[in-house]
């Protein structure tokens, strides 16, 4: 991937890079040796308690901005590689989740004084409800560089670049097993749906799947100029 589009900063979405429940430093250390610069995560940050041992001393790393003040770890850090910065921002929806705080209040506060210093921003906004994420397209448009959801695990087809110049894609997807139910053993989880009672979600094995998006971003305006859904196959990877 990286030979093909030759990124100058890769972010990547880490909070089910635990066997699906949150992240530890060993696997959070794998991530920046593959090449990734920074690491955003969502409603399963804590799900791994490991992360208290280290996420204060990362600064690479960001949890959503509109957690409780006081929670561990920041809400948005610039990322520098290659000569480029890149301010990126976390911020988590209210739709169907555990409440925070308002994620469009809260983006409007830090992107504010991000924009003071800094073109080029990315938004991960890691919520449930299709018709938030594009909302929050629509508010950042114009003022940062680009807005992709997470959560889902289901890549969305409606990558666009607004008419003010962020780039959109409701969801970025996820990379994992391709034939389980968001990446558990399907059978699991169709118990869960049939009889209502608590089961062990497990990651699926089989053939993978790797979903992204890559965005080309005009340094002197912060506009982006491109947006490209990745979406590959296992069978796909080895690539021209």
């Amino acid at each position: 991937m990286k030979s093909k589009y030759n990124p100058h900063i890769i972010i990547a979405n880490g909070e089910n890079s635990a066997a699906g429940r949150g992240i530890t430093e060993s696997i959070a250390n794998d991530f920046y040796n593959w090449g990734v610069h920074g690491i955003t995560m969502g409603n399963h940050t804590w799900d791994n308690k490991d992360i208290f041992e280290f996420i204060d001393d990362e600064p690479r790393m960001i949890r959503p901005a509109n957690f409780p003040p006081g929670t561990p770890g920041l809400g948005h850090t610039v990322i520098k590689a290659n000569g480029k910065e890149l301010a990126i921002v976390n911020l988590q929806g209210r739709t169907f989740l555990p409440p925070s705080d308002c994620p469009f209040r809260k983006s409007d506060e830090i992107i504010e004084e991000l924009r003071k210093k800094h073109k080029c921003i990315l938004v991960d906004f890691h919520a449930e409800a299709t018709s938030e994420k594009i909302c929050m397209g629509w508010h950042l448009d114009g003022r940062v560089s680009l807005v992709v959801g997470t959560h889902t695990h289901v890549q969305s087809n409606d990558d666009r670049i607004l008419p003010g110049g962020t780039a959109y894609l409701t969801d970025a997807g996820m990379v994992g097993p391709r034939d389980g139910a968001l990446g558990m053993e399907r059978e699991a989880v169709i118990h869960k749906f049939e009889t209502q009672l608590p089961v062990r979600f497990v990651v699926d094995t089989g053939k993978w799947h790797f979903h992204g998006v890559f965005v080309q971003i005009d340094e002197e305006t912060g506009k982006a100029t491109k947006i490209e859904k990745i979406r590959l196959e296992e069978d796909e990877w080895i690539m021209e």
